[in-house]
């Protein structure tokens, strides 16, 4: 088992540091000075490429927003590790934004769990929710987290490209290519003819669904949602680096998370 945590400023990053500063420079060259986002991303698991994907999400928002981050990532192989940053009722104090990409699925924790909601609120951090983070915390009964991100989703069909549709017009989504498809996939169920447990709630605006071969039912997977006044943005596409790194799957993370900031369009 390996046990890594950091929480470490964007300058260790350096490719990071090195597209905000040129974005900044920019910005000052326009006579822009609009302050860096703080951004926490929060990491680790099972079943991905965390390792990488944290750099390919720090590195490719960065590239197109002008973000400062943090980091947190605890890697464990096993469902049932809970991320000590949780343990802190202020973990989200002084961040604008948290992406979360994280794979624990095991916890069982009630109250562990809704201090991540809680967190969220008090800091007044928006959230985007990445791939399996729907998954997480899944064993556990509270529906808070669930209701944060605005969709129930408790399994997946099989690894395919995914296929997906608009739905609707929204800033997030209207640039998005028509029938987009994955360079690879793995869809989660949001759709209760799948699973019976399976639901978005009435407070997201569901943006688009995706399809597989084998499975008839189209399924939910890219959303926005308003919960107690916060705004989130997640999708459950992402499984894979080379989906994570398509250009089309950046610029939409980027957007959402702009989005939930009230900053799409600056």
């Amino acid at each position: 088992m390996k046990f890594l945590r950091f929480l470490l400023p964007v300058t260790v990053l350096l490719s990071v540091l090195a597209a905000s500063l040129i974005g900044q420079e920019k910005g000052e060259k326009k006579g822009e000075k609009e302050k860096p986002i703080r951004a926490l991303l929060v990491t680790g698991g099972c079943c991905h490429d965390y390792d990488v994907q944290k750099q390919i999400l720090m590195a490719g928002i960065g590239e197109r927003a002008n973000v400062k981050w943090d980091l947190v990532y605890e890697q464990f192989d096993g469902k049932e590790h809970k991320i000590s940053l949780y343990n802190d009722p202020d973990w989200a104090m002084g961040y604008d934004v948290v992406v979360h990409n994280e794979c624990y699925g095991g916890v069982t924790d009630d109250a562990f769990v809704n201090r991540i909601t809680e967190g969220h609120l008090k800091a007044k951090a928006t959230a985007v929710f990445l791939h399996c983070s729907m998954h997480s915390y899944r064993a556990a009964s509270t529906d808070e987290y669930r209701k944060l991100i605005g969709v129930s989703s408790f399994n997946h069909g099989a690894k395919s490209p995914i296929t997906t549709k608009k739905l609707t017009k929204h800033p997030v989504i209207d640039p998005l290519p028509e029938g987009w498809v994955t360079p690879n996939g793995e869809l989660y169920n949001t759709n209760p003819k799948t699973h019976p447990d399976a639901k978005v709630w009435e407070s997201a605006t569901a943006l688009a669904q995706g399809t597989i071969p084998s499975t008839a039912e189209p399924q939910v997977c890219i959303w926005v949602n308003e919960y107690q006044g916060l705004r989130t943005f997640s999708t459950t596409i992402g499984h894979h680096n080379e989906t994570m790194s398509d250009p089309v799957y950046l610029d939409l993370v980027t957007r959402g998370m702009l989005w939930t900031l009230g900053k799409l369009g600056e």
